[in-house]
């Protein structure tokens, strides 16, 4: 457990870094907590609306940079990761899910009935008023929290993208029919030495102005 002190160090330390070192990798061992930590993400009803692709191939990366505005870090930083959705979730994912409780946890199907049963009923208000996408999307921020929190507390530089054309992401990568869509994007890696923003102080509105105690 780290303390305290370190967290608030760790947070005060992070920025979304523009420009990267490209000479450094992220170590493996530190990557692979990394993706465990996009792995553990919590989401509304556990349902994991998501897949996060990483992607490695420098070929491929300078093909997204036009499609990221020209944005160097697609290209510089030393992992890129995509995160889409699941679209139009649906009763199939419910089913998907339940049966990985059932092995997970050891329990009977038939005891998850009624939470199955909300589930379903939740994902089936889709089309009906209700955007299934806008919501998975949402759930997405979660895990996009999670990694960047992650990663300052690794010491690990990262930044957040939605400055991208997330059609084209899917073009390129293929994903339309793997059922997912792109959403955003976030590259990760250490700053380069000249990064003027690594030095730029911190702008954040005071604790007493965004935080109210009832």
């Amino acid at each position: 457990m780290i303390g305290p002190e370190e967290l608030v160090r760790q947070l005060r330390w992070r920025y979304a870094t523009k420009k990267f070192d490209p000479a450094r990798k992220i170590p493996a061992e530190l990557w692979n907590a990394l993706e465990q930590a996009l792995v553990l993400t919590p989401s509304s009803f556990g349902l994991q609306p998501w897949r996060f692709i990483i992607v490695s191939d420098p070929v491929l990366r300078e093909r997204l940079k036009p499609a990221s505005w020209n944005q160097p870090q697609v290209v510089d930083a030393s992992h890129l990761v995509v995160f889409t959705y699941k679209k139009d979730l649906n009763p199939a994912d419910v089913d998907r899910y339940v049966n990985s409780i059932v092995t997970a946890r050891g329990v009977p199907e038939k005891s998850l009935e009624s939470y199955k049963q909300r589930m379903v009923s939740f994902v089936s208000r889709a089309g009906k008023g209700f955007d299934i996408d806008a919501w998975a999307t949402c759930q997405l921020y979660i895990a996009l929290g999670t990694f960047l929190t992650a990663a300052a507390l690794l010491g690990i530089d990262a930044c957040p993208m939605e400055g991208i054309e997330p059609e084209k992401y899917d073009q390129i990568l293929e994903l339309g029919p793997l059922g997912y869509r792109t959403a955003f994007v976030a590259t990760a890696g250490y700053r380069a030495a000249d990064d003027p923003n690594a030095k730029l102080a911190k702008v954040r509105y005071p604790s007493g102005e965004v935080i109210l105690h009832c």
